[in-house]
């Protein structure tokens, strides 16, 4: 046997042939003919492959035979060897048993009469296997097929093609199995062949008769009536098997010699005049539906395979959909061999095993349904690209049918599969190259480095697949920008390797399905750990190269006055400077300034880095501005910290900065008007004509003292304090950069919108501006008072002093014109205090008029902070009593907040 191992299967045939008939070579050609023509014949039992019923058969063959210990000894077996698990085809060697326990003198019942067969010449193809006969590659996606339960009793006969409805669903589709039982010898080959080989011998007679006789006639497909010479298509009935020849061309979308495509009704139908029975002409319209739908979806395919515009993903799509069409036109090639095959052995086979419209019908069902779908799908997929489109075919996926929701995720891990590796690249190395605007992530090259995290990147909402949820999609382009930003803006050369430990993985189409659909599990997972990687490291870049929040600190101290003893140290400084006029200053001399009061503080303990960056600034110049009103403290930012401290932050920083410092000045002038009044209350008890006068000053004073403190706690403690303090818990918190920003900004709104600087508060910041005018205005009116008053005294007291030394000397202290010139002078000064008293009363009138007003709109603001701070101004209900509207506001107020008082 070792020499038999290394010859041809025919060798190894023809030596069977002659053991079984013991003749020679010479002798045995013609039943080595027939053996041939049964080997590789298509032509094959239809042969259980569920080994339970072959076992069953067994033992049902023991027990027939009344061998009941057999049959129990049998099943002890085969329980025994399903439980060892070392053969893999058991039912294979159950069916070879199964054929050998039969009687070989006995008919087979499911085997086709081969006397027929065998008397046929031997085919041009016996010793090669044609080309529709091999066995279908699989394709790479491992979708698990239908179980085949059509191959069981029900088969249509010998040829064994009653298993064609076995057409999966879930994954491209295989050819048919029952249709090529009899070339695949890879599955079936050993034991049919067996089986045959032990029949051979028996038949032999039969063959021999068979050949002498020629083919028998048996009920077969009826062959198509000839044509007359003359005749109309009205005239002649077309035969179904020409129908069914018809319709094979049909269903590749080519016409027919009957059924035409209908350009008006966008069908194919048979010509109205055809003599045609009814049913024929129904089944036919319905089969020919198989042929709109394969039109339908290959129009698409050739239209959009040639547009390179429609990018990776539609060129993934058409992929998916070349890939169904081709197993489709797999099926077509083995109903055309079979069509074919009968033709050419021109053998009538029985009825049973021909290819007939309702067999037909019931082959391509589950095909139709499939290029249904496909055909549905394109039709929805029109002039979608991109993330759109993954999006239209994830949304047809949401189907109760599992064959046809594994057809459409098979497609959607086709078309996702780009999606993927745009994704990945982008994640993991900051890569963007999305030539045809598919990703739902845009860049936009005009913009600069400095702009880049704001605008550079954004989200193309459009292309963004629906299976995708929007934080995910913000986490891709948050993980992807901050790589860009370490580069372009941080100049930062660490790998993405090392910053991201997540490899980056060529998933298979197979895999990106499987991703996308655990959209909480993996899919969450690899966006997560790429996303607070990649944000904690450039965080931990921008808090210990850059300083981001030292920086954050220094602008809450500086340009917020959050470093007291800086601001009043370089108050004091520049109070003689800022007095002039604001056209005779010069920005060095302040700067110098600047620096003196760094150095005398506690500034002079920052970061060198940090002070390098504080600067003076003068602001526009209007007529008659004096220093106070152009001054201001700058701040520069550059490099990645601008990213944060944007120029509309700055603005927003100065805006705050002008009003802080004019607070800050009235607190100052208050403080020199309470100073003076202090000092000077001893010096001028000489002049009791000026105590109504400094009593009216003190009052005022006061007023204008309690509305100052109450502001400026309202703005340092509740505005600014209480905002810094969740903005420091934000950006402790924070998990990416856009955090911070978004912390940052809600906190100058915050800061803006509580300190009366933004639109909905112009009014109140005017009223406000105009109390600070008032104080000013008191100021000076205080100050001309007590230089009036200390020159009057100072010449009284120089009066007496010369007296005094005149009576030293002996002589009279004054002359009569003396003391009438000095009691004139005296009576012209006092002459002037009902008019300072007059100027004050109007000062006094006019400042608690603006601060009623001022009260009546913070009662009426929908800010409770406003309302409680107009409270506190008016503690004592002072203005109250004053102003009527104000006494309405306070009630509808309180009435508002307190509806059950």
């Amino acid at each position: 046997m070792a020499g038999l191992d290394q010859k041809s299967p025919n060798v190894l045939l023809q030596s069977l042939c002659c053991r079984i008939t013991g003749k020679s070579e010479a002798d045995v050609a013609h039943q080595f003919q027939y053996a041939v023509r049964v080997i590789g014949s298509n032509y094959a039992p239809t042969i259980e492959r569920d080994e339970f019923l072959v076992g069953e058969k067994i033992k049902k063959e023991l027990v027939k035979q009344r061998r009941e210990a057999d049959a129990a000894l049998f099943s002890e077996l085969h329980r025994k060897l399903q439980s060892q698990g070392v053969l893999k085809n058991r039912w294979s060697i159950l069916y070879l048993l199964l054929s050998l326990c039969e009687d070989p003198r006995k008919p087979p019942s499911r085997v086709a009469n081969y006397t027929a067969l065998f008397a046929q010449a031997l085919p041009r193809d016996a010793h090669s296997t044609p080309y529709y006969c091999a066995r279908p590659q699989s394709l790479p996606l491992g979708y698990p097929d239908r179980t085949q339960t059509a191959q069981s009793s029900g088969s249509m006969g010998s040829s064994g093609v009653s298993s064609l409805g076995v057409y999966a669903v879930n994954g491209p589709t295989p050819t048919p199995q029952s249709l090529l039982q009899g070339h695949q010898s890879h599955v079936v080959g050993d034991s049919l062949r067996q089986q045959l080989g032990s029949r051979l011998a028996w038949n032999l007679p039969s063959f021999s008769a068979a050949t002498s006789r020629g083919p028998p006639n048996s009920v077969g497909r009826s062959a198509p009536r000839p044509r007359r010479e003359g005749d109309i298509s009205g005239t002649v009935e077309i035969s179904e098997a020409a129908l069914v020849r018809d319709i094979l061309y049909v269903f590749q979308g080519i016409d027919g010699k009957f059924i035409k495509m209908c350009s008006s009704e966008n069908c194919y139908k048979i010509d109205a005049k055809t003599a045609i029975s009814k049913s024929l002409r129904d089944t036919t319209s319905r089969l020919a539906e198989l042929g709109w739908l394969h039109n339908k979806v290959r129009k698409y395919t050739d239209q959009r395979s040639l547009d390179r515009a429609f990018g990776l993903v539609g060129q993934s799509f058409c992929a998916a959909l070349h890939q169904e069409l081709k197993e489709y036109y797999r099926l077509l090639s083995v109903l055309h061999s079979q069509l074919q095959l009968e033709d050419d052995q021109g053998v009538n086979l029985g009825a049973e095993s021909s290819l007939t419209l309702r067999r037909l019908l019931v082959w391509t069902y589950d095909p139709k349904i499939r290029l249904k779908t496909l055909a549905a799908l394109v039709d929805y997929c029109q002039g979608r690209k991109g993330g759109e489109l993954a999006s239209a075919v994830h949304a047809y996926g949401k189907t109760g049918d599992p064959y046809m929701r594994a057809l459409v995720q098979h497609i959607l891990g086709l078309v996702s599969h780009p999606i993927l590796n745009f994704l990945y690249r982008w994640i993991y190395d900051g890569e963007l190259e999305d030539t045809y605007h598919e990703f739902f992530v845009a860049s936009d090259p005009t913009v600069k480095t400095d702009r880049l995290w704001h605008d550079k990147y954004t989200l193309r909402k459009s292309m963004i697949p629906s299976f995708i949820t929007m934080d995910q999609a913000r986490k891709v382009l948050l993980t992807g920008k901050s790589i860009n930003f370490l580069h372009q803006v941080c100049h930062d050369r660490t790998t993405p390797g090392k910053i991201t430990p997540a490899a980056k993985s060529a998933d298979s189409p197979k895999d990106a399905a499987e991703l996308f659909t655990d959209l909480e599990g993996a899919f969450q997972g690899k966006i997560d750990a790429a996303y607070f990687e990649t944000s904690k490291y450039l965080l931990d870049v921008l808090n210990k190269n850059y300083l981001l929040l030292e920086h954050m600190q220094a602008m809450r101290r500086y340009l917020l006055l959050g470093q007291g003893d800086f601001i009043r140290h370089l108050m004091d400084l520049l109070k003689p400077e800022l007095a002039r006029p604001a056209t005779t200053l010069y920005q060095h001399n302040l700067t110098g300034i600047l620096e003196t009061a760094v150095r005398a503080t506690n500034a002079q303990f920052d970061s060198p880095e940090i002070l390098k960056r504080l600067d003076v600034r003068l602001l526009e110049v209007s007529p008659g501005d004096t220093g106070w009103d152009v001054f201001s403290l700058d701040y520069h930012v550059d490099g990645p910290i601008a990213t944060v401290f944007t120029r509309e932050c700055m603005s927003h920083y100065l805006r705050v900065f002008n009003f802080l410092w004019r607070a800050k000045r009235m607190e100052y002038i208050l403080t020199d008007i309470w100073k003076g009044q202090m000092c000077n209350a001893k010096l001028l008890k000489g002049m009791p004509e000026l105590s109504g006068v400094l009593h009216q000053c003190h009052i005022l004073a006061s007023e204008m003292v309690h509305f100052i403190h109450q502001m400026q706690y309202y703005i340092t403690f509740e505005v600014l304090e209480c905002s810094w303090d969740e903005l420091w818990n934000r950006v402790q918190q924070a998990q990416d950069l856009d955090h911070i920003i978004a912390a940052h900004e809600v906190f100058l709104d915050t800061i803006i919108s509580r300190c009366l600087l933004d639109t909905n508060s112009r009014a109140l910041l005017n009223q406000l501006r105009a109390i600070f005018d008032q104080i000013i205005e008191f100021q000076n009116a205080q100050e001309t008072l007590y230089r009036a008053a200390l020159e009057e005294l100072e010449l009284r007291l120089q009066f007496e002093e010369k007296k005094r030394e005149r009576e030293k000397e002996g002589e009279w202290g004054v002359t009569a014109a003396q003391e009438e010139e000095e009691n004139r002078r005296i009576q012209a000064y006092r002459e002037t205090i009902p008019k300072t008293r007059s100027q004050l009363r109007i000062l006094t009138h006019f400042y608690q008029g603006i601060v009623q007003q001022f009260l009546v709109l913070l009662m009426t603001s929908s800010d409770e902070s406003l309302q409680f701070l107009s409270f506190r101004l008016d503690f004592n209900e002072h203005y109250k009593a004053r102003e009527p509207r104000l006494r309405v506001s306070l009630g509808t107020t309180r009435g508002r907040r307190n509806p059950n008082m």
